[in-house]
């Protein structure tokens, strides 16, 4: 079977859902592919909850984009009927004054005017009794912050793209493209389909479709655990509890989450061990991974070293070598737009990503200044 749709979506996970709900709202012929069936557990979209910050600490370029994410994923929220999808906290950011997370939480404040709370051990316990400040390090209130809950945004973006029109094709893993005289041929386990234009957001897996044409990048194996906190669970909830990130004298970097229905769940921010090949990654988790992870949890709270682990998970983050997104027409291919890697700081992007790749697909130009993010930067 041949079939010719006006944009083919490669991963249908945070950008592949995202960009799909996108196109389609937008009058497209969409197909979208993915090789599992998402919300799925096998990608770097899954676990329960992603934070969402506004003082992002990576370069104030992020601002203006998780500005606009705030506002979509409550249009989300709205049109999909999905409320909860957003839930605010506060982001709670600790490290020292000098080191790469405050320095760039200030940066970002002072860029764009916006607000930060400076709390002193006393205005911590006074706000967040459960939230320890370590010695020598500084906390930093980010006002708006909060988390998402990837799977039930995944699955309201494309509950949206199919009321829009959209096709979906899960548990149908694509093997190869090539250009054709109308656009590009995509060849799959179970068919064939032809689009004038493809956009691959397939994360982990973005290597084994572009080759060395797509961004050079490794995978890391991150390690998820979701610990049994101490007293009283209401105190840990997210009314009362913020999301945090905590980074060390050393540089090791810690983040996590109020308790929610797995447990309080927390995980080190990088460092993770390397995967040659993600098909083949290690899935268990070993008692030298929860070792690791609880133990430089426990360097902020010290109850953790002894705590009861109630679940713990992986995925893959696939990194470039500085960290940044890619998002960039593929060098030789105007047809074929590459909208990855994004692990570990990417999801809370994901609906203003959805929006400005639909513009780059159908109008050849976007709101979001994405040069930045070039292939060959």
């Amino acid at each position: 079977m041949n079939s010719t749709y006006d944009v083919i979506v490669v991963g249908l996970g945070a950008m592949g859902s995202a960009t799909a709900y996108h196109l389609a709202a937008r009058g497209a012929k969409v197909l979208g592919i993915d090789q599992y069936e998402p919300p799925h557990t096998f990608g770097s979209s899954h676990g329960e909850s992603r934070i969402i910050r506004q003082l992002y600490y990576e370069h104030p370029l992020y601002v203006p984009l998780v500005q606009r994410s705030f506002e979509l994923w409550r249009k989300l929220e709205q049109d999909a009927n999905a409320p909860g999808l957003l839930q605010m906290t506060g982001g709670l950011m600790v490290g020292p004054e000098s080191g790469e997370l405050i320095t760039g939480v200030r940066r970002s404040s002072a860029t764009h005017g916006l607000p930060l709370i400076d709390l002193d051990e006393r205005a911590l316990r006074a706000k967040f009794p459960n939230f320890p400040l370590p010695k020598g390090l500084s906390a930093v209130l980010d006002p708006e912050a909060g988390f998402l809950v990837p799977e039930a945004c995944i699955a309201a973006h494309l509950a949206l793209a199919v009321k829009h029109g959209a096709t979906l094709q899960t548990g149908e893993r694509v093997l190869d493209w090539t250009p054709s005289a109308g656009g590009i041929e995509v060849r799959t386990s179970r068919s064939t389909y032809s689009a004038g234009q493809i956009v691959v957001t397939a994360g982990a897996w973005i290597s084994e479709l572009l080759g060395d044409r797509g961004p050079r990048v490794t995978v890391e194996r991150q390690t998820l655990l979701w610990f049994e906190p101490p007293g009283d669970a209401a105190a840990w909830s997210p009314k009362r509890f913020p999301v945090y990130m905590c980074e060390f004298d050393d540089g090791q970097m810690v983040y996590g989450f109020p308790l929610l229905k797995r447990g309080f769940k927390a995980a080190v921010h990088y460092q993770g061990e390397e995967v040659t090949d993600v098909r083949e990654m290690r899935r268990e988790i070993s008692t030298a991974d929860v070792a690791r992870v609880q133990g430089a949890v426990a360097r902020l709270f010290p109850w953790v070293k002894d705590a009861k682990v109630l679940d713990s998970g992986c995925c893959p983050y696939t990194d470039t070598a500085d960290l940044q997104f890619t998002i960039d027409w593929l060098p030789g291919e105007r047809r074929v737009l590459v909208s990855s890697p994004c692990s570990g700081h990417g999801f809370k992007f994901a609906t203003a990503i959805g929006e400005l790749q639909a513009q780059l697909l159908l109008d050849g130009k976007s709101d979001f200044d994405v040069t930045p993010f070039r292939i060959d930067r």
